[in-house]
């Protein structure tokens, strides 16, 4: 295996803090840089959050909402029908997209759930299709219950026949528990199902609305919890004490106009924060972690160095992942090179397409 030097970095973030300037970012600077196979200035970003596996279109929604409509969990079903009626080589074409925009912007690790099936057949090819370009593929058969059959009897099928086809495909299980979708005893039940079968749990919560879901995902010791928009002063405590990350996903409340969520208040608090995308059809329909690294900066109280690290080794925690988001001896060789004299520009230079080169596992993409 042949080494590749880059000379003259301006800037190196390992996120090592025993590095450099002994900050969480461990920056380096005025270095060159020898790696096995590949080159690096930044770690590349872990993308914990996201639904790609989908066919459709909302534009119009989207429209609509802008016009004053309000956000609800129902506008799913609509991506349902179309995910349904697709086939595979739709599906996986649409991902293959996807992630290739995703790496074009920095991001080497994501995470893809299904959810837009909630058939069995379709909970599974969604999940095989997702295996295709990630490990970190999530079950969310419980998105929300679908037209013609009532909670209790979906919760059976989720937890019965629907886990045993997806769960071969499945690294996690995840539920929405949002009025609308799941309550606080149907989240339960799906998560812990999953458990039983060596699913890890993560969860939808308290997105819409303050609710249960937090301190749900807190009691049962849960990797990571997402959205965590509308939060009581227990389940800041909650997050505290059980160590559980709090997955922000800013790029929401851009395309829904809802309140952006308080990292300052979670970080201050001790909370475990990530970033992610959220990218889906409907009520995030972006695909940039450098625009989502600006939101939380410019709308949720973060500094530069904390967004980009919740990004980055943030996201990696959130999969429960320590390969991945750091720059060290003996980890993964993914790398992003930015064309900008630091990290800042992430959130400085909103919208400009700052990544100039991404490699994975030491190869460029």
């Amino acid at each position: 295996m042949s080494s590749l030097l880059v000379r003259s970095v301006g800037e190196l973030v390992t996120n090592d803090p025993t590095l450099g300037d002994g900050s969480a970012l461990g920056l380096l600077t005025d270095v060159a840089l020898v790696v096995e196979a590949g080159r690096v200035v930044l770690p590349g970003f872990v993308d914990s959050h996201s639904h790609l596996v989908f066919a459709g279109d909302r534009a119009q929604e989207f429209a609509a909402r802008m016009a004053g409509e309000s956000y609800a969990a129902g506008g799913i079903r609509t991506t349902v029908a179309a995910t349904r009626a697709a086939t595979d080589e739709e599906l996986t074409g649409r991902v293959a997209k996807l992630v290739a925009e995703m790496r074009r912007q920095g991001t080497t690790t994501v995470e893809i759930k299904s959810g837009y099936g909630l058939t069995v057949r379709d909970e599974a090819r969604s999940l095989a299709i997702a295996r295709q370009f990630t490990e970190e593929t999530t079950f969310l058969g419980a998105h929300v219950v679908p037209e013609g059959t009532s909670p209790e009897e979906y919760v059976a099928l989720v937890t019965g026949p629907m886990l045993e086809a997806c769960a071969p495909h499945a690294q996690w299980i995840d539920a929405f528990c949002e009025t609308g979708a799941f309550d606080l005893d149907q989240s339960r039940a799906v998560l812990e199902a999953g458990a039983a079968v060596g699913l890890r749990g993560r969860l939808h919560a308290n997105q819409l609305g303050p609710g249960p879901g937090v301190r749900l995902a807190c009691e049962l010791g849960l990797t990571a919890v997402d959205h965590c928009t509308y939060l009581e002063e227990e389940d800041v405590a909650a997050l505290a004490d059980s160590g559980t990350i709090a997955t922000l996903l800013p790029g929401v409340e851009f395309s829904t106009r809802h309140p952006y969520p308080d990292a300052r208040r979670l970080l201050d608090a001790g909370v475990r924060v990530a970033v992610a995308s959220d990218c889906n059809p409907g009520s995030c329909y972006t695909s940039s972690l450098p625009l989502c690294i600006a939101l939380a900066v410019r709308e949720m109280g973060m500094t530069p160095a904390e967004a980009v690290y919740a990004a980055t080794t943030g996201g990696a925690a959130a999969l429960d992942r320590d390969d991945v988001g750091v720059l060290t001896v003996g980890k993964r060789a993914d790398l992003v090179l930015l064309d900008a004299p630091t990290y800042v520009h992430l959130a400085y230079r909103p919208g400009v397409p700052l990544v100039s080169a991404t490699w994975l596992d030491g190869r460029p993409v």
